[in-house]
């Protein structure tokens, strides 16, 4: 197929580096239902990835969802949904892995099923051996009721032991086993953290359930997996490297687990209890591995909130003395308001300052307080001072509305703390600062203390949303308010039973897929499958619980006690806050300790003395001075195969990460954001392969051409390959200004129809500033053979050959339909030249 008329080719390609291609007896698709740019910023299944594929008996996959232009050509030409690494379609794979991040992926889940050429129920799949088992994970897993009638097996909790008992008990059924479907189900709803409906709704395992009426439903509950040490379990420091930019395009050290605040409002802070923290050495050393073998520019320290790392600002500071030469930039992509401080911000901006992030969530002192978020005005506005004296020029703001308690004043204080920020940033900059506003619904979510309160209509929320966007508008204040009606139906599945499954199941029918993405969310379908099914989503989402109430999701023990919860309800109504549970435990049901360097802590008493010590690192790092000034290198290179899909800032990117793996001594410019000295030649379009294409780069000596090269060449993938190096003067022209002819070798046009474009003597198209000839930017156009072209285009002055629009009027085709290669660049130096360095080839042709 040729990927040229997508939006993102690179997405499809494969070929990326550190991608592991290997046969086994256990086949793992690991599926996430969302596209590309969105899966491979997710950090659990890159961690699933490295710990399947470690394993001598399994291989792990990966496959996401097609972009609609994609399913539009699949379904057109009956193609499977299949694997990146091996092209194997879905449907043949042993088991499939899903994750479930967001409940408005779960049409994307059906969809990717039957795309795969798998039915979306369990029951039709169970009646027959040729289907794969599907299993999922995910935080949207400690509900697991709406999916479970589409889904084998749920993993509740951590994966990184789990996922090798799961794989373990399905290689012996495979290999020993008796070939019953239910055999394995139910071996597989022995191992811990595994929910299987088909099993667990008719059993109780006699385990403590959460609600009395559950033992006499009969119900089995199932317990979360709870990961004790973040150090003793795999993690990926060479992962796979995209060619096109994803949505965290960077390293991600997670440096804990967990959060020990307890806002009433976060799903992730419940589930993910205990605070589980990664030893410093190991963050780091994690870091440094993942920097050489992927090349990326920068690391993130990640968590629920890093700022609560205990050994944060060590790190950071350790971090900086190792790659601030190499111009490694660090971000942290959540810091608690009480959390910014001078030293730690000096840190972060060391090499170039990224975007910061606060999220007060509440506009008022008293609503923050309902919500367990413990900051106050006073705190905001030093957090403010602080960030804009170190002289950050970007701000996000995030809050929510539709909270329990939220007043007429709450929703009225939202604008004014971000007209504090805007008159802070002018104070202390007095330069224009970028400020941007989130504003999103309140979701109850379940195993929260705001399980039991429903939401606010979506009319309310409407009303609410444009109350903020109308008040900062004009101040020049970007507002981004999340639609109203996804959050309805987020709220619906989050707190829904087995009942809302058909739902689900309809509005997939009626086209519904990738539903979180705003130019693909159609809530018309939606209205049409409730009117269908007479399922209304808004009863589960508005839906005020008594306390007493059983839930669906009681089944599932997350290790948080429901009375704990319950309490914590009653105490948002009295404003009352509860304090970090690292400092004071309050009995949440888990009966964990503190945690210091990965590990549970049992001893209470030498905590403060563990934490200073696991905190120590030593530096000692000598850079040597440059002793030389950097030199000019030109390289020569192709680009072909499968890369030709790749866009020009793609392969920019491509080389960059190549040559910070191959350690090269780069030059950097200076200013704000630091980049390598690396200059291309004019860029080639999507689809079109190159043969002799060129950049620039300013490295410090001594540089060994040769054996730079060699090394070079290993790390880049297939389709790449670097064909000469050589030094330039300093004064040498640069590639865009030089080069001005281009020479291609054109497969798929209209021969006859070249011949006669060639008797013209002018064609006339319109551009932005008038009409041009084009007929004066093709110089030859001569037949190879009796279906390929050698044509010779030439710039007229300023005015630059554009291929896609000159090729469709040349060879009476469009682009896509053509195979294109640049065979050959040129520019003038007393006759036509190649840019190929030293004193510039000396070309006869022409």
């Amino acid at each position: 197929m040729n990927l040229s008329f997508l939006q993102k080719p690179s997405r499809y390609i494969d070929n990326e580096v550190n991608v592991v291609r290997k046969e086994a007896p256990v086949r793992v698709a690991l599926a996430f239902p969302d596209i590309y740019d969105i899966g491979m910023s997710h950090l659990g299944l890159k961690i699933l990835y490295k710990i399947i594929n470690d394993l001598p008996f399994a291989s792990a996959e990966r496959v996401f969802s097609p972009w609609v232009d994609l399913e539009a050509e699949m379904k057109a030409k009956g193609f499977i949904l299949s694997s990146l690494e091996s092209n194997r379609p879905l449907k043949d794979f042993d088991l499939v892995g899903f994750s479930l991040q967001y409940e408005l992926s779960f049409t994307t889940v059906l969809n990717m099923l039957n795309l795969g050429g798998i039915p979306v129920r369990a029951d039709e799949r169970n009646c027959s051996h040729r289907y794969p088992l599907v299993l999922a994970g995910g935080p949207c897993t400690v509900n697991p009721m709406p999916m479970s009638p589409f889904i084998d097996a749920f993993l509740i909790g951590d994966g990184e032991e789990a996922v090798n008992e799961i794989l373990d008990t399905f290689y012996e059924w495979k290999t020993a086993g008796d070939g019953k479907r239910n055999s394995l189900l139910r071996a597989l709803s022995g191992i811990d953290g595994v929910f299987v409906p088909s099993v667990h709704r008719f059993q109780d395992f006699g385990l403590a359930l959460p609600d009395p009426s559950l033992a006499r439903r009969g119900n089995g509950v199932v317990r979360r997996r709870i990961l004790q040490s973040l150090d003793d379990v795999p993690y990926p420091d060479n992962p796979v490297i995209p060619y096109t930019s994803i949505v965290h395009d960077r390293i991600n050290i997670e440096v804990s687990r967990g959060c020990s605040m307890g806002c009433r409002f976060c799903q992730a802070g419940m589930i993910y209890r205990p605070v589980r923290e990664r030893s410093p050495e190991k963050a780091l050393e994690l870091a440094e591995k993942a920097i050489r073998n992927t090349g990326y520019e920068e690391v993130a320290f990640t968590s629920l909130s890093a700022g609560d790392y205990s050994c944060l600002l060590q790190v950071v500071r350790e971090f900086n003395e190792r790659f601030e030469r190499e111009k490694i930039a660090l971000s942290l992509p959540s810091l608690r308001v009480s959390s910014i401080n001078n030293d730690l911000l000096k840190e972060i901006r060391t090499v170039r300052k990224t975007g910061f992030t606060i999220a007060p969530e509440a506009g008022t002192d008293r609503l923050r307080r309902v919500i367990n978020k413990d900051f106050t005005e006073e705190d905001y506005e030093r957090a403010l001072r602080t960030l804009f004296e170190e002289g950050w020029l970007n701000l996000k703001l995030y809050f929510m509305i539709g909270l329990p308690t939220e007043a007429e004043e709450d929703i009225e204080a939202i604008p004014k703390m971000a007209i504090k920020a805007l008159k802070t940033s002018r104070h202390f900059t007095r330069r224009f600062v970028n400020i941007s506003i989130g504003v999103s619904p309140f979701v109850p979510k379940a195993h929260t203390p705001f399980q039991w309160y429903g939401q606010n209509t979506s009319t309310e929320l409407e009303r609410k949303k444009k109350y903020v966007r109308d008040a900062l508008i004009k101040k020049g204040v970007h507002v981004k308010g999340h639609d109203v009606r996804m959050s309805l139906l987020e709220a619906a599945f989050a707190r829904g039973d087995e009942n809302l499954a058909p739902l689900i199941e309809k509005a997939w029918s009626l086209g519904c897929r990738l539903d979180g993405w705003s130019e693909v969310f159609d809530f018309e379908k939606w209205n049409t499958a409730m009117n269908l099914t007479g399922i209304d989503a808004a009863q589960y989402a508005m839906k005020t619980f008594d306390l007493s109430a059983a839930f669906p999701w009681d089944r599932i023990d997350i290790g948080v006690t429901k009375e704990f919860l319950c309490e914590e309800y009653r105490k948002a109504f009295s404003a009352d806050i509860t304090t970090d549970c690292r400092k004071v435990c309050h009995n949440c049901g888990l009966e964990c300790k503190k945690t210091v360097s990965g590990h549970l802590s049992e001893e209470k008493s030498t905590v403060e003395s563990e934490k200073i010590d696991h905190c120590r690192l030593s530096v000692n790092h000598f850079l040597p001075q440059r002793q030389f000034k950097p030199v000019r290198i030109r390289v020569e290179f192709s680009k072909t195969g499968r890369l030709r899909y790749l866009s020009h800032l793609e392969i920019v990117t491509m080389f960059h990460r190549a040559m910070r793996r191959a350690r090269f001594p780069l030059e950097y410019s200076k200013g704000f954001h630091p980049s390598p000295k690396i200059s291309f030649g004019p860029p080639l379009s999507v689809g079109v392969a190159g043969l002799s294409e060129y950049f620039d780069m300013e490295v410090f000596a001594p540089f060994d051409l040769i054996s730079n090269k060699s090394k070079l060449n290993n790390l880049l993938p297939e389709g790449a390959y670097i064909k000469d190096m050589s030094a330039i003067s300093v004064q040498e022209k640069s590639l865009n200004s030089f080069i001005m002819r281009y020479e291609y070798e054109i497969k798929g046009g209209d021969l006859f129809h070249i011949d006669k474009f060639l008797l013209e003597k002018e064609i006339h198209i319109e551009r932005e500033k008038g009409t041009i000839n084009i007929r004066k930017m093709v110089e030859d156009a001569r037949r190879i053979d009796e279906d390929t072209i050698n044509l010779v285009l030439i710039d007229q002055g300023e005015i630059k050959v554009r291929l896609g629009e000159l090729l469709p009027v040349v060879c009476n085709a469009p682009v896509e339909r053509l195979d294109i290669t640049r065979t050959a660049l040129y520019g003038w130096n007393g006759g036509w030249v190649k840019p190929v360095g030293r004193s510039l080839q000396w070309t006869a042709k022409y």
